[in-house]
């Protein structure tokens, strides 16, 4: 739907913006403007204001900002025209319709609305009634109170093809198949019947609190357990979550929110005072879902059974999630003890039992971490290896290049302490002293190469970026110092050179280099010629083009490994803000703006820092560079 400025103007104009926030948060006048405690952060002392003639709200400690609309969507959880939608029937505004077609789904949902409002009705009186007595007697068992039951809109229907239907004929059975409350057989001359038949009911709500859809749970034998109404155009059950209109507010309250895996763990919960929770709709946890619960919280804490199917749904959700990581936003984990449900949890050890797991969550790398560890038995180097490289495939993943570098940093850290005799190529103490052109740290606290006289093969590597040739002399680097490989082979892994024959020997000298012992070169040759890479591995090493240290024998080995493990890093580095440079450029062609602009200035300042630390590392006349 597209929405004109104009429109939307007048919308805003024709919203009291203190009468709206004044709705749910307590404000009051400050001069011409109103104040309150910010909704969006925890504070005793008002720092949020509110202009109604500028038609903004502003909080001077955290930096929430915005208008009417954006009230609704951050405050409220709406999606964007939802909350246009709201306040244009506050304000008695017709939203424009964006076509025909559109408007008449539009309608359809609307009429749809309604029949599910009062199916939930219906429900409920047979809850209340003399077919309700088993229903009403398992509630009792659960420990369901009356005032949560309410709350939650319990209803039951009766073990019945046509009760539903009867009840609900003014809507018509097309309307009732459509909402997913009866089933069309296939047959031809055969009647629709109820969907739900002996089943405790549960209204599922969307964000606005409107009912969309059922579960139902099956009271006496058969199965499914659970049944959750089928796809509708109201209900899309990838994109909801259950209880959402009452966890939203709450979760703004706590400053948290918690994912559980159905229906009855939710409502214990909130029974017990923990009231932010939601859950998937018997499904596992998507892209879209955990979309959602970002808008809620940064950081969703998912909550699962300790069994073995718990923690698959665990990590699931973990991988599900992180192509879509950004800095500051992730997921938590919480594990519940073998054999328990949150309902079992706090029943015996009440809400606080469930609140001392809530203190202590697990990051999402921790979590995959131990995952990946426990996934085969790592007594082999060859099993080390599939560690590694699967720790590197979750790293991979993430899209977002920031947090994409340090859960490669992060993953390298924990395997090299747990299984790598890791060497320390830094230079000690006064090794390398400022004054006699040794190495020294830059302003991130990186050690980098001494000052040398740059080449011209290094202003080439500044001016014309990374080719093929210069991957043979990193390959070659490797070949002469084997031993440089611990460190550097998950940076190598994703170091793609272009040419069939190199990437070959790359990918070969990565799988090789998950051993517990650094590789000698002596040894190396052997495993180079059984694989086929022998006279490869002898033509690089015989050429020498650029005037690194590592492209030439010498003994000063450990100038050689450090410069080779910068090089390498050097280089990923480069490719990374390549492809980063090319997207900002596209999306500044497409939106003008100081931001994209900015960000491409900041992108090309970071790539050409890396092609000066790449340049340093060479040095002499070039005379000498073949």
């Amino acid at each position: 739907m597209t929405l004109t400025p104009q429109f939307l103007d007048e919308l805003r104009a024709r919203t009291t913006l203190s009468t709206l926030i004044g709705k749910t948060v307590k404000v009051q006048r400050a001069g011409r403007e109103f104040k309150a405690c910010c909704p969006f952060h925890q504070e005793k002392t008002p720092s949020f204001t509110i202009n109604d003639e500028k038609g903004f709200y502003h909080c001077f400690g955290c930096g929430a900002h915005g208008d009417a609309i954006r009230w609704m969507t951050d405050q409220r959880g709406l999606p964007f025209i939802d909350a246009v939608k709201e306040l244009a029937q506050n304000a008695g505004m017709d939203v424009p319709a964006p076509d025909p077609k559109a408007a008449e789904r539009a309608e359809r949902a609307s009429g749809l609305h309604e029949v599910m409002e009062a199916a939930a009705h219906w429900f409920e009186e047979q809850l209340g009634g003399l077919d309700g007595s088993q229903a009403r007697e398992y509630l009792k068992k659960r420990g369901i109170s009356d005032a949560t039951r309410r709350a939650f809109g319990f209803g039951f229907s009766p073990d019945s093809k046509s009760k539903l239907k009867i009840a609900l004929r003014d809507f018509g059975n097309a309307a009732l198949i459509e909402a997913g409350l009866l089933i069309q057989p296939e047959e031809e001359g055969r009647e629709p019947y109820g969907r739900f038949r002996g089943r405790l009911m549960i209204p599922i709500r969307d964000q606005r609190g409107r009912v969309i859809a059922f579960g139902g749970r099956i009271l006496g034998a058969g199965e499914p357990k659970y049944l959750n109404s089928p796809d509708t155009p109201l209900f899309d059950k990838g994109r909801t979550l259950y209880n959402l209109d009452r966890a939203s507010p709450a979760a703004r309250k706590a400053d948290r929110v918690l994912v559980v895996e159905g229906y009855m763990d939710v409502i214990a919960l909130a029974q017990a005072g923990i009231e932010e929770c939601v859950a998937p709709l018997g499904t596992a946890l998507t892209e879209m879902q955990i979309e959602r619960l970002w808008r809620m919280s940064d950081l969703p804490i998912l909550c699962f059974d300790g069994d073995n199917a718990g923690q698959k749904a665990g990590i699931r959700a973990a991988e599900r999630a992180l192509p879509h990581l950004e800095p500051g936003r992730s997921l938590r984990f919480i594990t519940l003890p073998q054999g328990q449900d949150p309902d079992d949890l706090v029943k015996s050890g009440g809400k606080a039992a469930m609140e001392a797991l809530l203190a202590a969550p697990e990051g999402l790398a921790d979590r995959l971490w131990r995952h990946e560890q426990a996934a085969e038995p790592l007594d082999t180097p060859e099993a080390r290896a599939g560690l590694r490289r699967r720790l590197n495939e979750h790293a991979k993943a993430v899209k977002d290049p920031d947090v994409r570098d340090q859960y490669y940093n992060e993953f390298r850290n924990r395997f090299d302490d747990a299984y790598n005799q890791r060497r320390d190529f830094a230079p000690r103490a006064g090794q390398f002293p400022q004054k006699s052109g040794g190495f020294k740290k830059d302003r991130n606290g990186k050690w980098m190469p001494p000052d040398r006289p740059v080449s011209g093969s290094a202003r080439a590597i500044q001016s014309e970026g990374i080719g093929p040739v210069l991957g043979k002399e990193i390959l070659a680097g490797f070949l002469r110092y084997p031993a440089a490989l611990a460190q550097c082979s998950d940076t190598l892994s994703v170091l793609a050179i272009g040419d069939p024959a190199l990437d070959g020997l790359r990918g070969f000298l990565v799988d090789i280099a998950f051993r517990s012992q650094p590789l000698e070169r002596d040894a190396l040759g052997p495993i180079l010629a059984e694989a086929g890479y022998g006279a490869l591995a002898s033509v690089l090493l015989k050429a020498n083009r650029m005037r690194f240290s590592f492209s030439r024998d010498s003994d000063e080995t450990g100038t050689a490994l450090r410069d080779l493990k910068m090089a390498v890093e050097a280089i990923a580095s480069r490719l990374e803000l390549d492809a980063a440079i090319s997207e900002a450029t596209e999306q500044l062609s497409i939106m003008s703006d100081d931001g994209c602009f900015d960000e491409q200035v900041r992108l090309v300042a970071a790539r050409n820092e890396a092609n000066m630390r790449l340049a340093a590392l060479t040095g002499g006349d070039d005379d000498a560079v073949a």
